[in-house]
């Protein structure tokens, strides 16, 4: 078993239950401080649901995707065209040709074919039509099951004594801190799996190239998994671009364009001049990339346009040419392991409970940027549930809030004097739209835009 994955052991967490309050010793004074992990976007971005009572563990979302009349074919289905058939009331007259109305013995022209002049009934795509050769076209319906489940996450802070609590220096402001602490970790976790699950469920990916870049479907199911540095396999996932060159605004023009197409406009962030805004989640370092790309210097100058209200609470002030520029500075950055497989870098490392920058992360080579879509996704989250019937217990909040916890045990807390804080959160990923979510892989130390 994997040192992550390791269960809390109970005399492990004992041995911190002297350390966890700083005692009198050296007179401290009564500020006191803690240090805090960097907040992101993510919480706001992804819409949070509830997660349905009474239907089992795992759920499928049911998609139509979207369509257009088609002309049929009766032969072949394969090549039908798309468009439909605009017929003449009444039919139309050829040219030199006399037309009976009583007798009908010289039938005018229909689109090319001749109307009939009796009542026989002819099958065009499988259904009759009398007395015309009404050209008629369809619409063909195509439909996806996506399946999703509730996963779980438990967070534990060490173990407290409260009889230390009577010499601790400070005891309310350090109580305070740890809270503060503990609400930080519960926040830190939950950007780290709405920013990992919208990676693992968006099916657009962009590999950034030179020359020739690409927007490649068949991402869904891979992404980023949580703080686990094992190496992706861009070729495992259906082949995808390893990118060689940095982020550019001609590849973004290429993505943008690709959801107007594909009916992503119709529920964008927001709207400026008609057309429709996206959100573009990136780090600092990339946002001013694009933002002072040659060529592109006077987007910024001159825009002056009104931020929607769904992004103006993140303080966002503009847009640049279509798209909202929502800073991520914890974005998942890689370095090559081989020829087409990427190492996540971790922006923290913990080593002996102490929380320090990991500079590979500032040195990679590698980062993700993401195109946000409201309907790409869903979190569901369970509610509390206190029983069923005369059966009652204490609901537990699935959002990671800290409640806490004294287990009596014989062996280790006989008294009840040692207890710890206790949160657990719960969420199911509904994926939706996915089409609609992007994935941009660039080289962020490239000095070549990708074109």
């Amino acid at each position: 078993m994997a040192a992550a994955d390791t269960p809390f052991n109970m005399l492990r967490g004992l041995a911190a239950v002297d350390t966890v309050l700083q005692q009198e010793a050296n007179r401290i004074g009564q500020d006191i401080y803690t240090n805090t992990l960097h907040t992101s976007p993510w919480l706001d971005l992804v819409k949070q649901t509830t997660f349905p009572d009474g239907q089992g563990y795992q759920l499928t979302t049911l998609i139509y995707d979207r369509a257009v009349a088609t002309k049929i074919n009766d032969s072949d289905a394969a090549t039908d065209v798309e468009g439909v058939d605009w017929n003449d009331l009444g039919g139309t007259i050829s040219s030199g040709e006399s037309f009976d109305a009583t007798t009908k013995t010289s039938g005018p022209q229909i689109q090319g074919r001749s109307v009939l002049n009796d009542t026989t009934d002819e099958t065009m795509g499988g259904r009759g039509v009398n007395g015309t050769n009404d050209l008629r076209s369809a619409v063909q319906f195509a439909k996806r099951l996506k399946a999703y489940n509730l996963k779980r996450a438990v967070i534990e802070s060490p173990r407290i004594s409260l009889e230390d609590l009577r010499f601790a220096a400070h005891r309310q402001e350090q109580l305070r801190a740890v809270m503060d602490t503990m609400t930080s970790v519960t926040r830190y976790a939950w950007e780290n799996r709405y920013r990992d699950e919208f990676s693992r469920v968006a099916n657009s990916y962009i590999g950034c190239v030179a020359t020739g870049t690409a927007i490649q479907t068949g991402f869904e199911g891979y992404g980023f998994e949580g703080t686990d540095a094992s190496a992706l396999d861009l070729g495992d996932s259906g082949s995808m671009t390893v990118p060689t060159s940095n982020i550019s605004n001609a590849i973004l023009d290429k993505a943008y364009y690709n959801l107007i197409r594909a009916g992503a406009g119709n529920n964008a962030y927001g709207r400026e001049n008609g057309r429709p805004v996206f959100a573009l989640v990136l780090s600092s370092e990339a946002s001013y990339q694009l933002q002072t790309e040659a060529g592109f210097r006077d987007d910024v100058r001159y825009n002056n346009a009104k931020v929607s209200d769904l992004i103006a609470p993140l303080g966002i002030e503009k847009s640049f040419r279509g798209f909202y520029h929502i800073v991520d500075d914890l974005a998942p950055r890689f370095n090559l392991a081989s020829t087409d497989q990427i190492t996540r870098e971790i922006p923290y490392t913990v080593s002996s409970g102490l929380t320090s920058v990991n500079t590979s992360y500032d040195t990679a080579s590698y980062e993700a940027a993401f195109i946000v879509h409201p309907e790409v996704l869903e979190s569901q989250i369970p509610n509390p549930f206190s029983g069923a019937g005369k059966i009652k217990f204490n609901p537990v909040n699935y959002r990671g809030e800290f409640s806490w916890k004294n287990i009596l045990s014989e062996a280790t807390n006989p008294d009840g004097t040692i207890g710890f804080f206790r949160g657990v959160m719960a969420s199911a990923t509904k994926p939706i739209k996915t089409d609609f979510g992007f994935v941009i892989l660039f080289k962020r130390d490239s000095t070549t835009p990708a074109a």
